[in-house]
């Protein structure tokens, strides 16, 4: 199984990172460089992970993928991660539990398949009555 990743840029200069596919020991040290660059030529960026399409996650890739995360918010938090499926959790609090503080919105769009913010892109609600 394959990773892709699409990355997009909002106003602010922060930065998206979607994920799609699966992410292995093949795909690791190739994604940790990828980050390492977008993070050297954003510096000021935070660049969020979303995890939402992701539909494998090996044993073998997740401590790569962990250490680069840990390694890159080192001294301040860069990289968060974002709609992170149960079962990754999981695997992520096995591996190392550390890693978990860098995880928000986990169950954005109340974890409903094909949600949309009505720009073409899953994503938060933009307002709530």
């Amino acid at each position: 199984m394959s990773m892709k990743a699409q990355i997009r840029t909002d106003s602010t200069g922060n930065i998206t990172v979607h994920m799609r596919g699966g992410l292995n020991y093949e795909h690791s040290a190739p994604f940790k460089q990828e980050l390492e660059e977008l993070i050297m030529e954003n510096p000021r960026s935070i660049i969020t992970l979303d995890m939402h399409f992701l539909d494998f996650v090996g044993s073998s890739g997740i401590s790569t993928f962990v250490k680069t995360i840990k390694e890159l918010n080192k001294d301040s938090t860069k990289v968060r991660l974002s709609n992170v499926k149960k079962e990754f959790i999981k695997v992520f609090k096995l591996y190392d539990g550390g890693v978990l503080e860098s995880i928000i919105d986990e169950f954005d769009n109340d974890n409903i398949p094909g949600f949309n913010n009505g720009l073409g892109m899953p994503g938060k609600r933009t307002f709530e009555n």
